[in-house]
């Protein structure tokens, strides 16, 4: 299988990828999402692309986890909806705690 070699911008870093040619375009999409969330992450206050990387991990995490709970939700439409704004209220306050840790977080940059 032959690999193409791409590069894509992420938070103004430029980073280099070998891939398949049929992965490319779920690549690039993918990389915009992560690049877009990224860019909100260091424009709003965080110092270091580290910092805004960690962010944009949680946040995307958090947009899965949302994501999976309204699939389980179509599969099973029985699920208590007050159950799903629970676990829905922990990812919250999971976020809420981490991007808490990580502006008190004394990271170079």
């Amino acid at each position: 299988m032959s690999q193409n070699r791409i590069e894509i911008t992420l938070g103004g870093q430029k980073f280099a990828f070998a891939i398949a040619p049929e992965h490319e375009a779920s690549l690039r999409a993918a990389a915009a999402i992560v690049d877009e969330q990224l860019e909100a992450a260091l424009s709003s206050g965080n110092r270091s692309i580290e910092r805004a990387a960690i962010m944009t991990a949680i946040k995307l995490a958090g947009d899965l986890q949302a994501a999976k709970m309204n699939i389980s939700h179509a599969e099973n439409p029985g699920a208590s909806l007050d159950q799903m704004a629970l676990l829905q209220s922990k990812v919250d306050q999971i976020e809420a705690s981490v991007d808490s840790a990580l502006k008190t977080l004394s990271l170079p940059g």
